[in-house]
């Protein structure tokens, strides 16, 4: 059976990036950019005035009053002085004026009768507010490099360097599949014997906050020619099938049979971890990626956070994200053979250094548990009694 590490591995030898479009960038939040954007420009593309004002020509501060020959706004060609005595009154991001390299904030300036009189308790340092061309990057510099997320700051560059057009990863489809002839939706009358149909909204939300919304969502009967031909079907129109349920060995497990079936390839099948351990992950080509997980609900949220996200973001072209470390509050002891994946609140010592407190479950069907929860650690093969102050890699749910 394999570790953790050698499940993640496995899953990211098969995987390839999904292919390229191009997008307005008004569309792109959120996707993966795969091609660098250079610097259209110097950034800025000329000396930039940073603060509402005078620009002047400094004279070591000693003058403190100048004819105000005219007035600079932003996005206006830029004037110039004909002597050292006059200034220029000047807005926030206008061009610096000719002949001009120091700016006096409009707060340490008196305007009388066009004239600008320095205040006398305010001393003028030269080159001060003015932001000088190419200080943040030059023409042709890379800006964004290929891989990177887009958001809020990434979209501002690219609009920055002119690119009305990004090309992107396209857009993963992916399934949520639940089985399970107990499941019932919320909201729909239900029997002592049956159980709410909850991995599905568990699994949507977060893979949503991951930026993987799910395409579809679907709910399969424990029978094996349903669940055959939903799943062909779904494979045909779908990237990535995320399966919570009938994975394990018992009778109606029908999932990795069924699968074998209609040409998935097995890649593994069974992690030596707790929770999740049956966990099974298979390909078929071209291109298409099954994750099926236990039905527990621990175990479908931890499998989900520790291996399908990340396995995601590498079919997205994206880099991997790596977990963040976090060192135990407090011992934990734990009895089996297996990795521990246990569920913690996270919080800072005063050192800042960040504090996983244990709130280990009932057990891998109690997700109620789970509540107020940040994410799990995970903990080295037991069995073990793992000290406090442990460093542990932390995944966020």
């Amino acid at each position: 059976m394999l570790t953790p590490a050698e499940a993640e591995a496995a899953i990211a030898a098969v995987l390839e990036p999904v292919a390229q479009e191009d997008q307005a960038l008004a569309a792109t939040a959120g996707r993966i950019l795969r091609t660098p954007i250079l610097a259209e420009r110097d950034a800025p593309p000329f000396d930039r005035v940073t603060m509402d004002g005078i620009a002047l020509y400094f004279q070591g501060g000693k003058r403190r009053s100048y004819r105000v020959a005219g007035v600079q706004p932003a996005g206006t060609p830029p004037f110039g002085l004909s002597s050292a005595d006059e200034c220029i009154e000047v807005m926030t991001g206008a061009v610096l004026p000719n002949g001009c390299d120091t700016v006096v904030p409009i707060e340490q300036v008196d305007m009388r009768d066009g004239q600008a009189l320095i205040r006398e308790d305010y001393q003028p340092e030269r080159g001060r507010y003015v932001h000088r061309r190419g200080t943040d990057a030059s023409k042709g510099a890379i800006l964004l490099a290929a891989g990177v997320r887009l958001g809020p700051p990434e979209l501002a560059i690219a609009a920055s360097a002119g690119r009305a057009q990004l090309t992107v990863s396209r857009r993963l489809r992916v399934a949520v599949v639940s089985t399970g002839d107990e499941l019932v939706e919320p909201g729909e009358p239900i029997l002592d014997y049956q159980v709410r149909r909850s991995n599905s909204y568990g699994l949507a939300a977060g893979l949503e906050l991951a930026g993987y919304a799910p395409a579809s969502d679907l709910q399969l009967p424990d029978r094996k020619d349903i669940i055959e031909e939903t799943l062909a079907s779904a494979l045909g129109s779908h990237d990535v099938l995320v399966i919570s349920g009938g994975v394990s060995a018992g009778r109606f497990d029908h999932v990795p049979s069924v699968l074998a079936s209609i040409g998935v390839k097995q890649v593994f099948h069974g992690i030596a971890q707790r929770p999740g351990r049956p966990m099974w992950f298979g390909t078929r080509a071209p291109g298409k990626a099954v994750f099926a997980l236990p039905g527990n609900p621990v175990s479908v949220l931890v499998c989900l956070a520790r291996y399908v996200i990340p396995a995601l973001d590498l079919l997205s072209g994206a880099p991997v994200r790596r977990p963040a470390r976090a060192v135990l509050a407090r011992e934990f002891a734990f009895d089996a053979p297996l990795t521990c994946f246990l569920p913690v609140v996270l919080g800072y010592d005063p050192e800042g250094r960040a504090v996983a407190e244990p709130r280990p479950t009932g057990g891998s069907g109690d997700f109620i548990s789970l509540a107020g929860t940040d994410g799990f650690v995970e903990l080295p093969c037991g069995p073990a009694t793992h000290r406090a102050g442990l460093a542990a890699p932390f995944y966020r749910w």
